[in-house]
Formats: C-alpha cells, sequence, structure tokens
C-alpha cells in the first residue's frame, strides 16, 4: 500500500484502507471491520449494537480526525469499561484499534494515539500479580542498569502511574525542578530517585521522546515518536517489558523475571482498579498493525 495515498476524510474509508493493507483473508478482514466498526459508535458517544445487530448495524459516519480530538481517549476508555463482560471479544477490538491507529499515525492521518493508557480488560479468572515488596523493589532499583531503564523503573514506582503514561511522555512535558509533568502529562508526579536521573537523562534533549530505543526510528515512525537530535524512537510497552523481566531474572526465586507492573506500588494498582470498578458500574505489549 502507497504511502502516498490521499488522507481520507472519513473513518470508514480509512478502515477500508488499512485492512486491504492488511492483505488479510475474507473472514479475518469481516472480523476487524466489525471490530473497527465498533469503536466508531464509542466515537460517536452511542452506545454500540449488541447481539447480532452488532453485525447488521451501520455505524455513524464520522470523521477520521475525531481520533486527534482531545475526548476520543476518554470515549474508548469509557466504551472499553462498559464491555466488561465481554473480555476477549473487547480485548481483540482494542487490538485491532491499535494496529489501525499505528498504521494511520505512520502515513501522517493522525498526530496523536488515542489509545495510549488504555488497557486490556481483566479477564474471568485471572489473578493479577502483586505488587512487589519493599525489599524486592530496591533490589530493582539497585540493579546496574542503563540510564533509561533506570529514570523508566523509577517513573513507574515512583509515581504509580500506568505504564503506557510513562512511556507516552515528551521531553517538553517534565518540569524537572517541580518533579512533576505539565500540559497533557499534569497531574503526573514523582519523587527523590527519579529527580536525580532525570537531568542525567535530559542533557542536550530539548524535545521528542523521554524514552528513547536503541537504535534510529524507521521512516515511517511518526515524528511525535522520534528524538529530533537522534533520530531515536520511542520506547515501547513490548521492550520496556522485555527489558525489565530479563534483568530481575536473577532476582525472582523462580527465576522467570517479574512484569514490570509490579513494579507500581500497590495502593496505585488498587486505585487503578476501584477507578475501573466505578466506570464499569455507571456503564460508562501494542498489537503490530499491516506492514508499511
Amino acid at each position: 500500500m502507497s504511502d502516498l495515498l490521499r488522507e481520507p476524510v472519513e473513518y470508514a474509508v480509512a478502515v477500508e484502507h488499512y485492512l486491504t493493507a492488511a492483505r488479510l483473508g475474507d473472514d479475518s478482514r469481516r472480523v476487524y471491520r466489525i471490530a473497527l466498526a465498533t469503536w466508531a459508535w464509542a466515537l460517536a458517544d452511542r452506545p454500540a449494537p449488541t447481539g447480532d445487530g452488532r453485525r447488521r448495524a451501520a455505524p455513524p459516519v464520522l470523521p477520521l480526525a475525531l481520533l486527534d480530538d482531545p475526548g476520543a481517549s476518554e470515549r474508548l476508555r469509557t466504551h472499553l469499561a462498559g464491555r466488561a463482560a465481554a473480555g476477549r471479544t473487547a480485548n481483540r477490538e482494542l487490538s485491532a484499534l491499535r494496529g489501525a491507529v499505528g498504521w494511520w499515525r505512520a502515513r501522517g492521518w493522525l498526530r496523536t494515539d488515542p489509545t495510549v493508557g488504555l488497557l486490556p480488560r481483566p479477564l474471568p479468572g485471572e489473578r493479577h500479580a502483586e505488587a512487589l515488596t519493599a525489599a524486592q523493589v530496591a533490589a530493582v532499583l539497585a540493579l546496574p542498569a542503563p540510564l533509561r531503564d533506570q529514570v523508566c523503573w523509577h517513573l513507574v514506582h515512583e509515581s504509580g502511574a500506568a505504564i503506557e503514561r510513562v512511556l507516552a511522555l515528551d521531553v517538553d512535558q517534565i518540569d524537572v525542578s517541580g518533579r512533576r509533568g505539565r500540559g497533557r502529562a499534569a497531574g503526573l508526579r514523582w519523587g527523590a530517585g527519579t529527580a536525580r536521573l532525570l537531568p542525567l537523562l535530559l542533557v542536550s534533549r530539548a524535545g521528542g521522546p523521554l524514552l528513547l530505543t536503541d537504535r534510529r526510528a524507521a521512516r515511517s515512525v511518526p515524528a511525535a515518536d522520534r528524538c529530533p537530535l537522534t533520530g531515536r524512537g520511542r520506547l515501547s510497552y513490548r521492550r520496556a517489558a522485555e527489558i525489565f523481566t530479563a534483568a530481575t531474572r536473577e532476582l525472582d526465586p523462580a527465576g522467570r523475571g517479574w512484569t514490570l507492573r509490579r513494579l507500581r506500588p500497590a495502593r496505585a494498582a488498587g486505585a487503578a482498579g476501584a477507578a475501573g470498578a466505578v466506570r464499569v458500574a455507571g456503564a460508562g505489549t501494542r498489537t503490530a498493525g499491516p506492514a508499511g
């Protein structure tokens, strides 16, 4: 699929471009189309049809640019929370949307990613891993890791923020002296460990993602996800999780390594769960998309 495609005005047209580029089989294309159409109802702030009616209903006609609206992320989050009973289906739909958004952003059709911070629905029978103990956290933060990883781990633990929110931080959202985020990161705060490390990471950095990959990003990566100085890309959740698990393997008695989410304080994980339960009561590692 050529990158010279004219930017589509309508969401449904953008979906068809994405599905064509994916080179999917007929059955898979049908499933993806239904999944992506479901999000159109959320973006229009209207309840999606259920059951067989969901497959036959014509989704709202809306502009693709609605995904760049400041309120798009919250509408998507509310929709996802309201579908708690459809855990596996809702998670597949979220994966489909992330793949499509990534493809659209690579072509410059979207400026932002409204799926950042959206977490898969917990499935029945799943147990969330407990937060690491104080001693375990101390051992993790004492590991001889690269500066970038130390900043990431300190930020996750001290701020209690979701991993996705930490990885979405940009340099210009960091208030070093105030130990807090600003702009879209307002409300994020951290402690002395992060405050000690951040100035070292930000030397000669004027903009771009806070946490970067080790290599230059591909040309298809949006400018917002590349360092303007080095050309390196934004660190992905998948890579951050792999690094953390590998680094903590020697600390884990089972020898498997710990998951990055366990680094968040128990109070933060509990608060996030409680907030999700409130939204549901009120009914209110990214999957790769097509090559390109």
